[in-house]
């Protein structure tokens, strides 16, 4: 089995910063892409920000300039740098991972559990 444990959710006012930090751990034989997603109420699931294996990176549109992925690799985890945060932030967060188990070629894709942040103004 493959968990994605996350961490690193709270509640900050406007201009603000927090650190959300994902850890996959279980029968994995390598990491691709790893990437954070966010859902607030009432709207469709985003990408927020998405970081290959080799460290290439891409954001969504509104959090471009303010938010930063990064991943290490060695500890199978991946974290994210929210910075200058906005209400319109607000949202679970949610970690994803397309993991290659042992003796498989399959890629699958795991999901975290989502954790909250809540920006005030």
């Amino acid at each position: 089995q493959v968990q994605l444990v996350e961490s690193g959710g709270g509640s900050v006012q406007a201009g603000g910063s927090l650190t959300l930090s994902c850890a996959a751990s279980g029968s994995i034989r390598s990491i691709n892409d790893m990437g954070w997603y966010r859902q607030a109420p009432g709207k469709q699931r985003e990408l927020v920000a998405a970081i290959t294996k080799e460290g290439i990176t891409n954001y969504g549109d509104t959090v471009q300039g303010r938010f930063t992925i990064s991943r290490d690799n060695a500890k199978n985890t991946v974290y994210l740098q929210m910075n200058s945060l906005k209400p319109e932030d607000t949202a679970v967060y949610y970690c994803n991972a397309k993991i290659v188990r042992p003796l498989r070629t399959n890629v699958y894709v795991y999901w975290g559990q989502g954790t909250q942040v809540t920006v005030s103004s």
